[in-house]
């Protein structure tokens, strides 16, 4: 049995599909499924993209990643080609098939630390939909405190999910999932080590900490954000337009003389 069919059997038990009803899904007999799963056969790409929309999963998960070991896959870690533990992120969609974005309040933020690799806790969080947001997963995180101003606690960040840590980006902004520090909303530097990330605050007054890599549960980059309270206007933009309007009154005045 290849690791993709292995993957495809353990992934389809996991959703709760049978063979006909993932067959049918993806448009596919139940016996072509079959041979998938037994090793028989191969699916072509398109299927291969079928397949792991409908197991949540993306495509190079489903070809690389081992989730054989049922106790890891029970915790939500899974191990990749290289031996390095990876999280199986749990989702739902709604009777359209559509993922929607998940809200995390501050209320809710402890029960996620427990509760964030099970599917029936995560469709029990406030949903909706937002259309600029099509392609991969989302979740929005309520922020508490002011250790990102001009943020002010209560705004909701939306964030993308970072399946690959290696891609986040140095300096952009990302919600990450801590066993220790819980929910933190922070910009991502490099860490003393490959072992670490450094995290840093927006507001000077907050000291940058760094986190090891084993600490974190999930990372999400941050891709929108919503909020009750209107920035302030920036002085310095406003002082900006009254000089270019003085000079322009000058530059008026030399072409009148």
């Amino acid at each position: 049995m290849t690791l993709i069919s292995n993957n495809i059997k353990v992934l389809r038990k996991k959703t709760g599909f049978t063979q006909e009803q993932l067959a049918s899904k993806i448009g596919i007999k139940r016996s072509v499924l079959g041979a998938y799963e037994e090793g028989r056969a191969e699916p072509g790409l398109q299927n291969l993209l079928k397949l792991s929309s409908e197991l949540g999963i993306s495509v190079d998960d489903l070809i690389s990643l081992d989730f054989s070991d049922e106790q890891a896959l029970a915790s939500g870690q899974v191990t990749d080609v290289e031996g390095k533990k990876l999280r199986v992120l749990a989702i739902t969609v709604n009777a359209d098939d559509k993922e929607g974005i998940q809200l995390v309040p501050q209320k809710a933020a402890a029960g996620y630390l427990n509760g964030y690799q099970d599917p029936e806790y995560i469709s029990e969080l406030p949903v909706f939909l937002l259309p600029i947001f099509q392609n991969g997963t989302f979740r929005a995180f309520e922020i508490k405190g002011d250790s990102m101003l001009p943020l002010n606690s209560g705004s909701i960040i939306v964030g993308q999910y970072m399946d690959n840590w290696k891609l986040v980006k140095e300096g952009k902004t990302y919600v990450v999932v801590t066993r220790q520090d819980g929910i933190v909303y922070k910009r991502l530097l490099r860490g003393s080590s490959d072992q670490f990330i450094t995290l840093k605050s927006d507001n000077p007054s907050y000291t940058p900490y760094e986190l090891p890599f084993d600490d974190i549960m999930e990372i999400w980059e941050a891709k929108a954000y919503v909020s009750k309270d209107f920035p302030d206007p920036d002085m310095s933009v406003e002082k900006l337009g009254v000089l270019m309007g003085d000079i322009q009154k000058e530059l008026n005045q030399l072409r009148k003389s």
